[in-house]
């Protein structure tokens, strides 16, 4: 059901919007948790490493698509909001066709320079047949995630963020059995987890952008519709850029501190591995909120409602600073039981670095949320260099903090500066919002 966000208290708005994102970002990240838990717990610690290892880079991957999803998603609103649904729908499909082109690309890419990329990061000679496997599995699926990713930026852009949700419930589920099935009972060990999520990201992919289709032409407009224009395809860019240069320089980031955490040895890396996946669950799930923030914030630039756009920006906060008190707490208390999940009997060395990640980190969860929903208000209202200048900052100190710090503390000093950086990029950001000039910026 498509929702208008221009209308209704905002705090309301946003938290009926907002949860099923929550809710479908939660089962997306159970994918990844899925593989590495049934990896560590049904082959092997190392098998557990090669996942995590070649997680790493498909996040360059996963970084293209969100681009393009966001890219999407904010032109739509603001065209929803405005209703104007013919530039709309062409918006959609020049966004399909330009991302399609772009899949292919990488895919190709990534299946030549695969080997490079994993001798890039030092990936330890045991783990390279298994993690070259796996990601090249991963290739195979990437246009699964790309169209699944316009599908659901648009169904975002539209208000509706419960149908996602009930494809990513579904799909996910269905990968833990898929998993366990292929690894135990057909003995593929990595392949069988990365098969196992080719597989249900397909189905869940094809099922999101048919219901997609069926619902975009539910609304009629006069005339033929363009499929392709190049100056939508600018408007889309603007955005798509740099959320791709974002979250592709975050992914370098992180290839370039995995390469230094990979000098530690598998038990480290195994550690590493199952901890930044539970930390993973929270910052992107905290980063979709802050996409619905975006939406919220593009529907209103739209309808031109900017006193709602600053109302957003509370309502958002609350909601996330709502959320990080379980998660903070859990992982700082529990965070041992919470690694069980991954590792079967393991190491001194892989539990004390996964619980030293997530002391470390989880008290500033409360820092890095309020960002990443500023973060929302800027690219949905289109101020996308201060966006940029924020997320630089944060990836720039971690990265050289992580090689400075290691070398000082061993690897202790590459969990502090996630602190440090999250920290600093909050200020900037915050600064950026409260000295947003609404007034004067039109609809990208």
């Amino acid at each position: 059901m498509n929702q208008d966000l221009t209308t209704g208290k905002p705090s309301s708005v946003l938290w009926k919007f907002c949860l099923p994102l929550f809710g479908s970002i939660v089962f997306q990240q159970l994918y990844n948790i899925a593989d590495s838990l049934v990896a560590g717990r049904f082959v092997g610690e190392n098998a557990l490493a090669s996942v995590g290892n070649s997680y790493e880079i498909t996040l360059i991957f996963l970084a293209f698509a969100f681009g393009c999803n966001i890219g999407c998603s904010v032109i739509v609103s603001q065209l929803f909001g405005a209703k104007e649904h013919r530039e709309m729908k062409t918006a959609v499909s020049t966004a399909g066709i330009a991302s399609g082109i772009l899949c292919l690309v990488l895919m190709a890419l990534g299946l030549l320079l695969g080997r490079q990329l994993l001798l890039l990061i030092q990936t330890p000679q045991e783990l390279m047949a298994d993690s070259l496997l796996y990601l090249n599995i991963y290739l195979y699926g990437l246009p699964f995630l790309f169209f699944y990713n316009i599908a659901t930026g648009i169904f975002s852009a539209l208000g509706d963020s419960k149908t996602p949700f009930y494809f990513l419930a579904a799909s996910s589920t269905a990968n833990i059995a898929v998993d366990i099935l292929f690894v135990t009972a057909f003995q593929m060990g990595v392949a069988g987890v990365a098969w196992a999520t080719f597989l249900c990201q397909g189905i869940s992919c094809v099922l999101a952008v048919v219901v997609v289709l069926r619902r975009l032409k539910a609304i009629l407009v006069a005339g033929p519709v363009p499929l392709f224009s190049w100056p939508m395809l600018g408007r889309i860019g603007r955005i798509a850029v740099p959320s791709i240069l974002q979250q592709s320089f975050i992914s370098v980031g992180n290839i370039i501190i995995q390469g230094v955490i990979n000098g530690y040895g598998p038990g480290v890396i195994a550690g590493y591995s199952a901890a930044v996946k539970l930390n993973n669950l929270v910052v992107t799930s905290f980063t979709t909120l802050g996409n619905g923030v975006s939406n919220f914030a593009a529907q209103n630039l739209g309808a031109w409602k900017l006193d709602r756009i600053r109302q957003g920006f509370r309502a958002g906060t609350k909601m996330v600073w709502a959320l990080c008190v379980p998660l903070a707490v859990a992982y700082f208390f529990a965070g041992r039981w919470l690694l069980l999940l991954f590792l079967e009997n393991p190491s001194q060395a892989a539990m004390d670095t996964g619980l030293i990640f997530l002391r470390i980190l989880s008290p500033f969860y409360f820092a890095v949320s309020v960002k990443l929903v500023a973060d929302g208000i800027l690219r949905g209202t289109g101020a996308m260099t201060q966006f940029m200048i924020g997320t630089f900052t944060d990836l720039i100190l971690r990265v050289v903090l992580a090689a400075t710090l290691s070398a000082l503390f061993g690897s202790t000093g590459i969990w502090c500066a996630w602190p440090i950086g999250w920290s600093i990029a909050t200020f900037l950001s915050l600064v950026f919002v409260k000295t947003l000039k609404l007034e004067k910026r039109a609809v990208a």
